[in-house]
């Protein structure tokens, strides 16, 4: 491994401490303050200057996160908000918002995007004939079961790791588990997070899944680029026409800036593989994204460039941003039967410097050529 311009054997490490803490690690802590108060949280240090905290009780989601002392992760004003506090179906549905704060914020996992009202029959209870689902969904305020954590060496390279189980269920309604693991490497610069969602359930349920994947300042900053291979766009909102503010070259600030989100028809890698990067040239610092395009086929661009909430997203999903209804209608949900499961593996890397810089604008770019036009036209075709 490589650490403070050094390559390093586990020999060699052991030889310069008595405890892998002084090169990182993961340590498990208690929030204790705030509406924050009593969330589980296990901070993660890969000895690079990466350093992030996966939040236990809000569905092992990712909070902060900075490298080098640079924040990546965005912060809203909810902080990160006890789950205990939620409440799924207040302000129609947009009490999620309540809770959105952070690096990765999950959706799912029997729907995603705006509320919708949909046929329940599946459950076979009378009382039961419909199914009413909030913003984004129920299980990014859901505690996990921690199965386990802490730093595991093969040979000479040590891997930080964090497991568990989150359980999304009722009587007589859905019963979805998600198995997620995170991992990142000693001497890394990575996260990558492998979840497994399954019906563990009798029932056939729906299965909709999306990453809110939230960047901040200060890699998010005026002059900010977002670089994607995008073939087309096929979706955005009025607020792109009307405000006309680029979608990949960023302002600072806006007073009254109403979101603009598109959804981007992207061209995946020989491999099969979706990449996407954001990058702030002034720190010569940004992070790219990476998913396979059989596990999320559809991705969204998320901007709320409004003063004091001054952030972009990145949405890999599985379903475009028409949302539950229209996926019905049209034949494109999942159902997944008894014991049924889909997988997702995703990578996200720090972009330290100019030679890391460059060289994912040298792939992406390889890929498709980033569009010209900052305000993109749409196409249905």
């Amino acid at each position: 491994m490589k650490l403070y311009g050094q390559e390093l054997h586990r020999t060699d490490l052991e030889r310069r401490t008595g405890d892998l803490a002084a090169a990182g690690g993961v340590r498990e802590v208690l929030l204790a303050n705030g509406s924050e108060r009593g969330i589980r949280a296990l901070e993660f240090r890969t000895g690079t200057g990466l350093a992030f905290d996966v939040l236990v009780d809000r569905a092992m989601d990712i909070g902060h996160a900075e490298h080098r002392g640079r924040a990546f992760g965005w912060r809203s004003a909810t902080g990160f908000r006890h789950p205990g506090l939620h409440e799924y179906a207040d302000e129609a549905g947009l009490s999620w918002l309540r809770s959105f704060s952070g690096l990765l914020v999950t959706a799912g996992l029997d729907h995603t995007l705006f509320t919708a009202e949909v046929d329940g029959s599946q459950y076979g209870y009378p009382h039961r004939q419909v199914v009413w689902n909030g913003l984004h969904g129920r299980i990014a305020n859901i505690p996990a079961r921690l199965s386990g954590y802490g730093e595991q060496w093969r040979g000479d390279q040590c891997t930080l790791w964090a497991e568990g189980i989150v359980r999304q269920a009722a009587v007589f309604a859905e019963h979805l588990q998600l198995h997620r693991r995170i991992e990142s490497a000693l001497g890394a610069n990575d996260i990558e997070i492998f979840d497994r969602v399954t019906n563990v359930g009798f029932d056939r349920t729906p299965h909709m899944y999306l990453y809110h994947i939230n960047l901040g300042w200060p890699l998010v900053d005026e002059g900010t680029q977002f670089l994607a291979p995008i073939l087309r766009t096929r979706w955005q909102t009025a607020s792109v026409v009307e405000q006309r503010v680029s979608y990949q070259r960023l302002p600072s600030p806006q007073p009254h800036f109403v979101e603009q989100v598109y959804e981007h028809e992207l061209v995946a890698d020989a491999d099969g593989n979706f990449r996407v990067a954001v990058i702030n040239p002034r720190l010569e610092f940004g992070v790219q994204l990476e998913w396979r395009s059989g596990e999320f086929g559809c991705f969204f661009e998320w901007l709320h460039l409004r003063e004091g909430a001054y952030a972009m997203g990145l949405e890999p999903s599985t379903h475009h941003v028409e949302g539950e209804l229209a996926a019905r209608k049209d034949g494109t949900m999942i159902w997944l039967e008894h014991g049924e499961s889909r997988s997702y593996r995703t990578r996200l890397t720090v972009l330290d410097g100019k030679a890391a810089i460059a060289e994912a604008e040298s792939q992406i770019c390889a890929v498709r050529k980033q569009p010209e036009s900052d305000v993109p036209l749409i196409s249905l075709s």
